[in-house]
């Protein structure tokens, strides 16, 4: 007899109850409690381990030599987001929006390992569907191997037939096994079948790109643990009708989080983005109130952002508070500030906050850039269009200090801003080499000389 529990998964974060609740007691959410049917056969049973059999133990210290090596994918920007490239016998989550360009990355990936062997298991599309889409992008893959099965078992016998060193399967959510009676894309099918297939990825070390579907809160479906499983996140941000496409690594344990790799979407496929600093400010207007310039960090990387936001007189009773790309929270909090410390009237105003190109800031240095806009707008003031700035702001108005502050005035430099302002603390022991760059350098304590210096 099979071995049947009733459990109560969260779709949010994962955790499991034993009764139904309607708020999750981990993550507090309501209504996101799922019922999930474990059903194990007898043969999977956990056994008694037999006494000959027990794990072999090893020292930290023991020298072993290592098998694993990076493997260069021929796209920069992917490469970056992976940490330098694909790692053997990795598991790596792809997840994005519909028709954002999971798909076509995967397949442009492929020509790209000419002598790897890639077998793309395709979920949602038949192979007909995959070789038009091919065709369109002018690619030829003769190391490409199509099957179109959604059956686990009947999956791990093609990989175990084949012997694929690079596996794609598309997508995550379209794959069953019959060992489970609940149907494909519930709580315990994605949960299992990622399991089988990154277990397998391991014992026959072979590199596996998984892609999931999105849910309509922007987050990665199924549970949170399948984000726990996979070795990389990979997650693409931006809107599918929008010309430019952003790769963010959420989670890599072969590389740094938080990397960005920023592509151009043509008619024959993804293209890279050599200098993503241009593309986020290349149509910004100088002479229109309510604009600011961010000297960011995102990943390894320096860029510069434009922040815009608009401020008008509300005609409801409570104001709006609407931001794209950047906590609504932070803003409330940063609008606290400018009317407590500094007098502004933003309580009948109506504030809307926009980063261009689609970027979600998540950094504190993005304060200051997020403030100058504001007031900015309040004031109908254009800011300083030859000033770019950043630095986290203090519930007392203060500026506090960020880091990486000399790789964002050398970005600053190359960009052919005139001057930048940060918080005084991050400029007091700068290289000599950085004070003689051609930019001039604001050292700020408070909110209020900040403002002043970007010319608000």
């Amino acid at each position: 007899m099979a071995k049947n529990t009733v459990r109560y998964v969260c779709s949010a974060c994962g955790a499991v109850s034993l009764k139904y609740q309607g708020r999750c007691f981990e993550c507090q959410s309501w209504g996101t409690l799922v019922e999930t049917h474990d059903e194990q056969p007898d043969s999977k049973i956990r056994k008694k381990t037999p006494a000959g059999s027990l794990p072999k133990v090893q020292n930290l210290d023991d020298d072993f030599p290592s098998g694993f090596h990076r493997t260069l994918t021929g796209i920069g920007e992917l490469d970056r987001v992976l940490g330098g490239g694909l790692m053997e016998a990795s598991a790596i989550l792809v997840g994005g929006e519909p028709g954002i360009g999971k798909s076509t990355l995967m397949i442009q990936l492929v020509p790209r390992l000419a002598g790897k062997k890639v077998l793309y298991v395709a979920g949602e599309e038949s192979p007909n569907q995959i070789r038009e889409r091919a065709r369109r992008l002018s690619i030829k893959a003769p190391n490409l191997r199509l099957v179109s099965e959604v059956a686990l078992e009947r999956i791990l016998d093609a990989i175990a037939s084949e012997q694929p060193e690079l596996v794609i399967v598309d997508s995550i959510q379209t794959v069953y096994s019959t060992d489970y009676q609940s149907s494909a894309g519930t709580i315990t099918q994605i949960r299992e079948c990622a399991a089988s297939l990154i277990r397998a990825a391991k014992e026959q070390n072979f590199i596996l790109l998984i892609i999931g579907h999105i849910t309509k809160e922007g987050s990665l479906a199924g549970p949170k643990a399948l984000e726990h499983m996979v070795d990389t996140v990979l997650q693409f941000e931006g809107e599918n009708y929008q010309r430019y496409r952003i790769i963010r690594s959420v989670k890599n344990r072969f590389g740094p989080t938080n990397e960005i790799g920023v592509f151009k979407m043509e008619e024959d496929g993804l293209t890279e983005v050599s200098n993503p600093s241009e593309f986020f400010i290349s149509d910004r207007r100088t002479d229109v109130p309510g604009t600011a310039v961010l000297a960011g960090i995102e990943g390894s990387r320096a860029l510069m952002v434009e922040v815009q936001a608009l401020v008008s007189r509300t005609g409801y009773s409570m104001p709006q508070r609407i931001s794209t790309g950047f906590d609504p929270k932070r803003i409330a909090i940063i609008l606290a500030v400018l009317e407590k410390r500094l007098q502004f009237q933003t309580a009948g105003q109506d504030v809307f906050v926009k980063i261009a190109g689609g970027l979600k800031l998540v950094e504190p240095a993005a304060d200051l850039a997020i403030a100058a806009a504001i007031a900015s707008g309040l004031q109908d003031k254009p800011c300083s269009p030859t000033a770019c700035c950043c630095g986290e702001i203090g519930l007392s108005g203060e500026l506090r200090a960020i880091s990486d502050g000399e790789r964002r005035i050398r970005e600053a430099v190359h960009l052919g801003f005139k001057s930048i302002v940060l918080p005084e603390s991050n400029t007091r022991e700068l290289k000599p080499s950085i004070k003689k760059l051609p930019i001039q350098i604001h050292g700020c304590r408070t909110l209020h000389e900040a403002l002043e210096a970007m010319g608000v």
